[in-house]
């Protein structure tokens, strides 16, 4: 082969791959979206126009250097009770013995009781964040992150939030 036709050819390669990464980038990209699953009656996938359409709250947090943040978003609860975990008179008994595994995007976890989400049982609001200061989450502080306006250290404000996974203990 001569260097021309190598040269062609080399061309040739590097403009399919071009067009292909093209084609690739212009591909929409799929909507982000919580995942509900584990011991639930109806499993959920929601996007953020499906939370944008839930009841909303609105809590503000103080950060670290004494300013206060505001975060919107659905509470806990109610992202909880749409896929049919057990709230109220239903939460007795066995169904006391059931958590919510919340996992980040990067690995990371935390775990709620789910009487702690009861209003029957607890006065806490802990939300689905999808804003802060009004404007939707940015980088590494979404899509959706959990937002404990109540916890001392905000260890259980769940970042880049993927997954809320209800796990009834069976002894």
């Amino acid at each position: 082969m001569n260097r021309r036709n190598v040269l062609s050819q080399g061309l040739m390669a590097s403009g399919l791959l071009a067009g292909f990464a093209l084609a690739q980038s212009s591909q929409p990209q799929a909507s982000p979206s919580l995942r509900v699953t584990g011991d639930i009656p109806a499993p959920l996938q929601l996007t953020a126009d499906d939370l944008a359409k839930m009841p909303r709250e609105t809590v503000f947090v103080k950060e670290e250097d004494g300013n206060a943040v505001q975060y919107e978003g659905v509470p806990l609860r109610e992202v909880l009770a749409r896929a049919g975990a057990p709230f109220g008179k239903e939460l007795r008994g066995k169904a006391l013995a059931t958590y919510v595994l919340a996992k980040a995007h990067d690995g990371y976890q935390v775990l709620f009781g789910l009487a702690e989400l009861d209003a029957s049982f607890a006065n806490e609001t802990i939300l689905v964040a999808d804003k802060r200061d009004g404007k939707p989450l940015f980088g590494y502080q979404g899509p959706f992150r959990l937002v404990c306006p109540n916890d001392k250290a905000g260890a259980r404000s769940v970042r880049m939030l993927e997954t809320l996974e209800l796990v009834r203990l069976r002894k």
